[in-house]
């Protein structure tokens, strides 16, 4: 008995799936088909107006490529669990020149709007996915979309024919119910390897991917390199470089009163004492923003406690017991999770947050969790996508999963070797 209506419900769902395979991968022909309706119609007032259809066909072909293979890239995902990836290519950020001119990598334009559109097309454009895509909306529909029109072409044939009182018609639907009910389960299956085939990314495209991508990463630690040595300066000069020729003044004033008026150098001299302790301080501040000695000498896990004590939410950390990891590993996890939290005061205006360290041999994956407001995005040019391609230098990933009015849940995976 259970066989039956295992077998049943398999078949409702196949069909289920079946109908919406079939609409997803036939859109594009529709598409075609209604153009074509039009341009016969329009045949007889005026033969050049079927230009127009063409257009249409065209503009409507390239308008739903992107999202077609999209949809099946997603039912894929959701029926079979296969990911397909998409493999697009990202976009630089725009900067703004000391010209006021937005550069996008490409060209020069007067506005960050006109640069961000610009960037936009020729990325589309120069994208090879973009080119797949179309390949696959051609292909899909001869293929997978066919194989999946088949269960609701025989129900439409069923109903079609039973409902006619000639023998052979009733016969027909008959048949075509027999078709439907038998390909049901099955017709569906054939979208996975037809997406597999022609939506994957191909080695040349991975590695010219991955090209990009460390040209991209080595940009961005040039000039981050830059900014925290600029940074570096700034603080020793504004602040203890300061506070040291302060100090040598007020030392070389001492001695010179001595003799004189002792009283006063000795208050010189507590006042030299409270400089270098001030100048002192500084600069371990300075040390600690570089690396934070309790990073260097507890690792990541103390570290992140350190950090959780420091921060204005109530923050709870939970972690589990793993050896050190390499230092730059340790750095780039460590400065994340401060720019995590940083952002979740700031931006989200978060009143606790939940950080979990946990990973084994192979890998550590840091979480960090609030209940702020929501909404975080990773636009290019941001915080959290200069994070993402930072930890990319050691082929970490950020995911980040904020809907509107929270929580944000951030994940950062660095597969790495404990030393």
């Amino acid at each position: 008995m259970r066989k039956p209506v295992a077998w049943a419900a398999g078949a409702c769902v196949g069909f289920a799936r079946a109908c919406v395979a079939a609409v997803v991968t036939l859109l594009v022909p529709a598409v075609w088909a209604a153009a074509a309706g039009l341009w016969i119609w329009w045949w007889d007032a005026d033969p050049w107006s079927g230009t127009v259809p063409l257009l249409w066909a065209c503009a409507g072909t390239l308008a739903l490529a992107r999202p077609v293979c999209g949809m099946v890239r997603s039912l894929v995902a959701r029926w079979t669990g296969t990911v397909v990836p998409a493999g697009y290519r990202q976009a630089a950020p725009v900067t703004r020149m000391a010209t006021g001119f937005w550069w996008n990598g490409h060209s020069y334009e007067r506005s960050r709007r006109d640069a961000l559109m610009d960037q936009r097309w020729r990325t589309r454009w120069r994208d090879p996915a973009t080119w797949r895509d179309l390949r696959f909306t051609l292909i899909a529909p001869l293929t997978a979309g066919v194989v999946c029109a088949v269960p609701p072409a025989g129900v439409a044939a069923a109903v079609l024919g039973l409902s006619q009182p000639a023998l052979p018609a009733r016969l027909a639907g008959v048949l075509g119910l027999a078709v439907a009910v038998a390909a049901a389960p099955y017709a569906w299956r054939s979208v996975e390897p037809v997406a597999v085939r022609f939506l994957r990314v191909s080695p040349a495209m991975t590695l010219a991917g991955r090209v990009d991508e460390l040209t991209a990463q080595r940009a961005d630690a040039t000039v981050a390199q830059a900014a925290e040595i600029r940074r570096i300066e700034r603080d020793l000069h504004d602040g203890a470089q300061a506070r040291l020729v302060a100090l040598g003044l007020t030392l070389a004033t001492a001695e010179r009163l001595m003799g004189a008026d002792p009283e006063q150098a000795m208050r010189l001299l507590r006042e030299a004492r409270s400089g270098a302790a001030t100048s002192l301080n500084e600069l371990r501040e300075l040390v600690r923003g570089i690396s934070p000695p309790v990073l260097n000498e507890r690792g990541l896990v103390d570290a992140v406690r350190a950090l959780a004590l420091d921060s204005p939410l109530e923050t709870t950390v939970s972690a589990g017991v793993r050896p050190r990891l390499d230092a730059p590993v340790e750095s780039a996890l460590y400065f994340g999770v401060a720019e995590l939290l940083t952002n979740a005061v700031k931006h989200a205006h978060a009143t606790r947050a939940r950080i979990s360290v946990t990973g084994d041999e192979t890998g550590v994956v840091v979480e960090v969790e609030d209940d702020g407001r929501g909404g975080a995005s990773m636009d290019a040019g941001g915080g959290l996508a200069g994070l993402r391609r930072r930890l990319g230098v050691f082929d970490g990933t950020l995911e980040i999963t904020s809907p509107a009015g929270g929580p944000t849940r951030a994940t950062m995976a660095v597969p790495c070797e404990s030393s």
